[in-house]
């Protein structure tokens, strides 16, 4: 069935009919130019951009929609091994996996993101468990998002017994990518890590989407290898390392020259902006040719009690932390929340243009900029150019 999009605004300022028949878009014209159409839908003037890429969240651990529970502060700064702790400590009085994730879910779906991949612990601790649970969510909603799920070691590889096979049985029961975990500051052994990594990545011919949160030197130590590793095997745009606080912590020259060798080994780079951390100069990456993507990544979980699962707002936080104030800049911020995850994720048929998947979101704002610093809503999300959320409920 042909369904025409009209008055919809497009990054150029004006309205237009956009045509979809069988989830892809057929036409783009000017807005008048279908006014005979059988099927229309009338967006009334307001922006139609993509729908949001959310390219790092973790579906199994958020507390959305379940009881407050309380954050706790690490002893002694930031760690990551307490926080684990922590995190196992809440889990095991939580509310039933599949209910938060469905929660989670519904709340992004709402606020337009409708490409994800999510972070599901696959370790010693849990088995396989959280990851037979969440592909189970995926199913369900697979007619209204895609999700990328990562078989993603918490516990690390090497400190928990019987990890590499598991993560090797996840990926045979259905997750696509394999992940890691600060390979020098957690398993202590940045060799045994990454060949467990890119060994079951080779094999199985999946990509690797690697949690690196150790700052400076430490950070790009392992940056370097894993670049390395990625140029070896021939996996340049199948690789991701995720926060990469480290490249926060350099000086503008060591920042450029490490950039560079980022660039040229088609990693993507992954940052949230996290308040209490330095992140990757994402302007600097950018101009160096890295690509940068975004996520929510932990939504009123055990890391903090923050996240409303909006990638816009995401959008500007990224701005807001990273000095963006022109235009330009904005749309930088815009673009690292949509096409940025969209090349990350590989994704096919993503943006607005014929041939595309009639995957958008309506915001009321004139232009992306403005959208990005006011993060109108409501908001109409479209899936395949079938209604899915409206007013902030999903529609099923």
């Amino acid at each position: 069935m042909e369904i025409v999009f009209t008055n919809a605004k497009l990054a150029d300022g004006m309205l237009n009919d956009i045509v979809v028949q069988d989830g892809r878009i057929t036409a783009i014209r000017p807005a008048g130019s279908d006014a005979n159409a059988a099927n229309v839908v009338d967006i009334d003037g307001a922006t139609l951009v993509p729908s949001f890429v959310d390219g790092h969240i973790h579906l199994d651990t958020s507390f959305y929609g379940d009881k407050w529970i309380p954050h706790k502060s690490c002893t002694n700064g930031f760690d990551v091994h307490e926080r684990v702790a922590f995190q196992a400590q809440n889990m095991a009085v939580a509310a039933p996996m599949d209910e938060r994730a469905r929660n989670q879910l519904d709340l992004c779906i709402s606020n337009g993101t409708l490409q994800m991949r999510s972070h599901v612990m696959v370790d010693g601790s849990v088995g396989l468990k959280s990851l037979e649970t969440i592909l189970k969510v995926r199913e369900d909603y697979t007619d209204i998002i895609d999700i990328q799920l990562v078989a993603f070691p918490q516990s690390g590889i090497l400190k928990s017994p019987g990890t590499p096979e598991l993560m090797d049985e996840a990926i045979a029961m259905g997750a696509d990518l394999v992940g890691g975990l600060d390979p020098l500051s957690f398993d202590r052994d940045i060799k045994g890590h990454l060949d467990v990594v890119f060994g079951i990545a080779e094999r199985r011919g999946v990509d690797v989407d690697i949690h690196l949160h150790d700052a400076a030197t430490l950070g790009t130590m392992t940056i370097e290898e894993i670049c390395a590793r990625t140029t070896a095997l021939g996996m340049q745009g199948h690789v991701a390392v995720s926060h990469a606080y480290g490249l926060g912590d350099l000086a503008p020259e060591a920042a450029k020259k490490i950039a560079t060798l980022i660039a040229k080994s088609g990693v993507s780079i992954m940052t949230n902006a996290p308040g209490n951390h330095n992140f990757p100069p994402v302007a600097l990456l950018r101009a160096a040719g890295v690509n940068v993507f975004s996520g929510n990544d932990n939504i009123r979980d055990s890391w903090w009690p923050f996240g409303d699962g909006d990638m816009l707002r995401r959008a500007e936080i990224i701005a807001y932390r990273s000095g963006f104030f022109t235009d330009e800049e904005l749309n930088a911020a815009f673009d690292v929340v949509t096409s940025g995850g969209a090349k990350a994720l590989r994704l096919e048929g993503y943006g607005i243009a014929v041939g595309a998947k009639a995957d958008f979101v309506t915001l009321a704002a004139e232009h992306v900029p403005e959208a990005v610093v006011a993060i109108p809503k409501p908001r109409r999300v479209f899936k395949e150019g079938r209604l899915v959320a409206e007013n902030g409920s999903v529609i099923r």
